[in-house]
């Protein structure tokens, strides 16, 4: 059996079924694990979704952002819809179904044989991998609960941006959802820079990778993560970035991780959107 984490795919679903004949995928014995943002702005978002669900438990799906936007305006909340790209998901026939699955997802995923920890974006320095599942676990409580439509309807926001063991409420689940779903830079003092984006060089020394921070609990813990595509590939501090920028003409990677060490698998990608339309 062989074991993959993949990269973001948003809406890449050819380049997804490609990888996979490339790695002679067989779903009946082998694994997948996607690191999240499985849909928007490219082209198929509703075939991957229905392609992914289908796989069962020979798939695990992390949430990303993207993700949660598409169950934001699936829950009625239009005040951040940015563009069409996921019509074909909120219009499809099946649409309940597959929004009940993505709502049914974790936001962190824990092997301990394999011992891999997958999220989408991020943890902050501050958390162990025991608080870390605890405060997904509040998260995931509240969007498989009833009252997940109110969740959507305070989901966006930078605030607050230090953890603090007593946030309570939606200041608390706000604070959780962004360092699993958005989070690349924090301060020195452990503060999300949420704003921030592009690559790590050319910052100001304040803000750092949240991966580099040097106190970081979780440094000797091996984590994997998508959501920043201008990083590429790279391993650093024991962890493993796969958003290769698929969706915008890069890459979409695969990393063995049941092999020790881990070995990436990437299938070019023509590109689907142009980087500069979305600044």
């Amino acid at each position: 059996m062989a074991v993959y984490a993949i990269g973001d795919i948003q809406g890449c679903y050819d380049e997804l079924r490609t990888l996979l004949d490339e790695l002679q995928f067989d779903p009946g014995k082998d694994r997948l694990w996607f690191v999240g943002d499985l849909v928007n702005r490219g082209p198929r978002s509703l075939d991957t979704l229905r392609f992914v669900s289908s796989l069962g438990d020979r798939a695990i799906t992390v949430l990303g952002n993207h993700d949660l936007h598409l169950l934001a305006l699936a829950s009625g909340n239009k005040r951040f819809k940015d563009s069409n790209h996921l019509n074909q998901v909120l219009e499809a026939p099946d649409r309940e179904e597959l929004i009940h699955w993505l709502r049914h997802r974790p936001l962190m995923h824990r092997d301990g044989k394999l011992e891999f920890t997958m999220v989408h974006a991020g943890l902050p320095p501050q958390w162990d991998l025991t608080t870390a599942r605890n405060c997904a676990s509040e998260v995931e409580a509240v969007l498989r609960g009833s009252d997940y439509r109110v969740f959507f309807d305070q989901m966006y926001g930078n605030k607050p941006n230090r953890w603090d063991a007593a946030l309570e409420g939606m200041d608390r689940l706000r604070f959780i959802t962004n360092c699993f779903t958005r989070l690349r830079f924090v301060t020195r003092k452990g503060k999300l820079k949420l704003k921030l984006k592009g690559s790590p060089l050319g910052q100001k020394k304040k803000y750092i990778p949240w991966f580099a921070h040097p106190h970081r609990l979780t440094r000797n813990d091996r984590i994997l993560f998508g959501h920043w595509s201008t990083l590429g590939y790279q391993v650093r501090h024991n962890t493993w970035a796969l958003d290769t920028g698929c969706l915008w003409g890069g890459a979409l990677t695969a990393l063995r991780i049941d092999q020790d060490p881990p070995s990436p698998v990437q299938h070019q990608c023509q590109g689907q959107q142009d980087p500069a339309m979305f600044v």
